[in-house]
């Protein structure tokens, strides 16, 4: 089983990696296999709807989404890590996110069906659950089961030295990686065991207008 961290800080090693990294250690020993993902600190473009993701099934500006959506299938579970940019996630990852997860839906490529997700919150001080409430939607339109710890997933620091000294924050990381070990682990062996995953109903769409 292999889950891949997304580092959706402009830093490559700064604070959001700081606690990432904290979760992959404790994934890997439980035995579950990490990689890293950084989406870079180059501009990334916003979705435009163009909608050229459902027949080409990729974003239409080949960049970092792309990079990502072609080693997506790879993994069993996903953890998207954010800094705090004025009370919610930074630009350029709220912005790989929604061209992520649009592509991924009206491709059709099934990449996240029914496999874990997790966002953690790195902050100085404030803005984490306006953060964390904007990114679990992410996973909660797409029918991705939502891992979560004894505290909302979040550390505090200027610095990765800080980070460090958050000993509630990494802790709450480590719990977060056993309990995403742990669901991992649970679905392998029910999958094995014959438990059936869920019928798929053709989705419905309306709005309101009559």
């Amino acid at each position: 089983m292999k889950v891949v961290l997304v580092n959706g800080s402009p830093h490559q090693n700064g604070c959001t990696f700081t606690a990432l990294n904290e979760v992959a250690v404790t994934l890997n020993q439980e035995g579950i296999e990490t990689d890293f993902f950084w989406i870079g600190n180059q501009p990334l473009n916003g979705c435009i709807s163009c909608r050229v993701c459902t027949t080409k099934r990729q974003c239409v500006f080949d960049d970092k989404v792309n990079e990502f959506l072609n080693i997506a299938e790879n993994y069993d579970g996903f953890i998207f890590g954010t800094p705090v940019h004025y009370a919610s996630a930074g630009g350029a990852i709220t912005s790989f996110m929604d061209r992520v997860f649009y592509a991924e839906s009206n491709g059709k490529r099934n990449l996240f069906y029914l496999k874990p997700a997790v966002c953690v919150i790195s902050a100085r001080r404030a803005g984490t659950t306006a953060t964390y409430d904007q990114m679990n939607k992410y996973f909660g339109i797409s029918q991705m089961p939502i891992i979560s710890s004894q505290y909302w997933n979040m550390v505090h620091g200027s610095t990765p030295e800080q980070v460090k000294n958050d000993i509630e924050g990494l802790q709450i990381m480590r719990t977060l990686g056993r309990n995403m070990a742990f669901f991992l682990k649970c679905k392998e062996v029910g999958l094995k065991n014959g438990v059936e995953l869920p019928i798929k109903e053709e989705k419905t769409y309306t709005n309101f207008i009559r």
